[in-house]
């Protein structure tokens, strides 16, 4: 089966640089989208991440989309293409038709954000939380280093655009990815709908330090919705 794994737009491709070989190892198709030439641009940036992850398909091949973080909020609009079987959420923003990312976070969040922007830009997304508090995530320092050097500033103006006002149909094969305590809203947001979800005791970039577990849990999922 064909997999295409979508990084969230406020980090990098490195996202899944270790559970990308762990699902071919499991007998997978794997193709990696790459957001950072969007990112680096002007808006609107929606239309044109979407327009990315349909460049990674091959003709008349559908995929099973894989998305991190950030990147749940592109599922409606790519899933419109009528190329994608269905979806494995990674510890995943839920999709929030017509709703900017910042109208799915609480208002003191929000305002702490817009205080770090500067001329339009936002800092590196490290540099969001406390000193130390990503650091923290890793046990390895060169993982930790190669996650951290494709974080570029991020455009404010995407946090403030609407996603396109698509809704994912009822019987849309989705499923959902618990890895940390911070998204335990979106799984059971999940569960709701009637989705599959498993959850790992982990963090949000375990997709990193811990690619085995979190790809074990891909395969099962996939093959639960494939």
């Amino acid at each position: 089966m064909k997999l295409l794994l979508l990084h969230s737009p406020l980090v990098g491709p490195g996202t899944w640089r270790y559970v990308a070989p762990a699902l071919r190892a499991r007998a997978f198709d794997i193709a990696v989208a790459d957001f950072a030439a969007v990112m680096a641009g002007s808006g609107p940036y929606y239309p044109r991440l979407v327009q990315m992850v349909g460049a990674c398909f091959e003709r008349d091949v559908p995929a099973m989309l894989v998305v991190h973080s950030g990147a749940g909020s592109l599922v409606p609009a790519v899933a419109a293409s009528g190329r994608v079987s269905g979806a494995i959420f990674v510890d995943a923003l839920m999709p929030h038709p017509g709703r900017s990312w910042f109208e799915t976070v609480p208002q003191s969040l929000k305002s702490r954000l817009k205080n770090l922007a500067r001329d339009g830009r936002m800092p590196p997304w490290q540099r969001w939380w406390p000193d130390g508090a990503i650091r923290a995530l890793f046990g390895d320092e060169t993982a930790y280093a190669q996650f951290i050097s494709e974080l570029k500033e991020i455009p404010l103006a995407y946090l403030e655009e609407p996603a396109p006002d698509i809704a994912l149909g009822e019987k849309f094969a989705a499923a959902y990815l618990q890895l940390s305590s911070g998204n335990a809203a979106e799984a059971l947001a999940a569960e709701r709908l009637g989705w599959p979800v498993k959850r790992l005791a982990l963090h949000h970039l375990a997709v990193l330090t811990h690619p085995e577990k979190v790809a074990d849990e891909i395969s099962n999922l996939v093959s639960e919705r494939g």
